[in-house]
């Protein structure tokens, strides 16, 4: 198969675990020294997945978020197990199984599965980004085409985050540039921008496994995503997605 079928394989195996698991009394929780919340659930998704990508592509790379990365390929599969645990561990539908493939460098091919949502959407560099509904029709994705701030919507996560990043002030004054706000949070702003629901999406304190499967949806659906700062690498923490019109209107009123 090839490795968008192997991506479906994968999501169809995380969201099997993370639904048996939703909701379940006996969860198990630990805190973990960046003060996250981990569940059991997120281990056991993110062990199927390696044993499925070690079954299938035995020589890549895995780089995940609850163990250590293993590998030195150039083909870099990047895993998020449960993106958005605390809503998870609180009955809040709004998370998912992030998994991206990295091929020298670049981001190629991605899926965002939330099972809770009935909601799955996926990319590969020049295929195009799609989603599958919940009454299970498959459609393409495009972004917006408002070019105006004024028109748009600015989904922004948490006011916490930006508080963090010294950047609240720059939050508030671009929230009375656009036409509405929101928080929708976590993976769902960036799918949001990618169907043409939201104009801008952006948030903080990230990992490269919360950012790199949305690389690839984003720019197939005619977005853009970037670090605020730059290109998106490893390092990467605060990211800003937009329909590419904003892009560099939003960059300017960020910085």
């Amino acid at each position: 198969m090839n490795d968008l079928e192997l991506l479906q394989v994968l999501a169809n195996a995380a969201d099997e675990i993370s639904l048996s698991r939703y909701r379940s009394l006996d969860l198990k929780v630990e805190t973990k020294p960046d003060r996250t919340p981990v569940t059991d659930a997120d281990r056991a998704v993110e062990t199927k997945l390696r044993e499925l990508i070690k079954l299938y592509r035995p020589n890549d790379t895995v780089i995940g978020e609850e163990f250590e990365n293993i590998g030195v390929s150039e083909r870099n599969w990047i895993i998020d197990p449960i993106d958005g645990t605390a809503n998870y561990l609180r009955g809040v539908p709004i998370w998912a199984t992030l998994i991206g493939l990295r091929i020298d460098g670049e981001m190629y091919t991605s899926v965002v599965s939330a099972p809770a949502l009935g909601r799955r959407w996926w990319a590969a560099a020049g295929k195009g980004a799609f989603t599958r509904d919940i009454d299970g029709s498959v459609r393409k994705l495009a972004v917006s085409g408002i070019s105006e701030l004024e028109n748009a919507t600015l989904s922004f996560n948490s006011l916490e985050q930006w508080r963090d990043a010294g950047l609240l002030a720059k939050l508030l004054s671009l929230s009375v540039d656009v036409q509405r706000t929101r928080a929708y949070g976590d993976f769902l702003s960036y799918m949001w921008v990618a169907e043409g629901a939201i104009e801008i999406a952006s948030e903080h304190d990230l990992k490269i496994y919360d950012i790199a499967a949305l690389v690839p949806i984003i720019k197939e659906a005619g977005g853009e995503i970037t670090d605020l700062d730059g290109p998106i690498t490893d390092s990467t923490s605060s990211i800003v997605a937009t329909n590419a019109l904003l892009h560099g209107k939003v960059l300017d009123a960020l910085k």
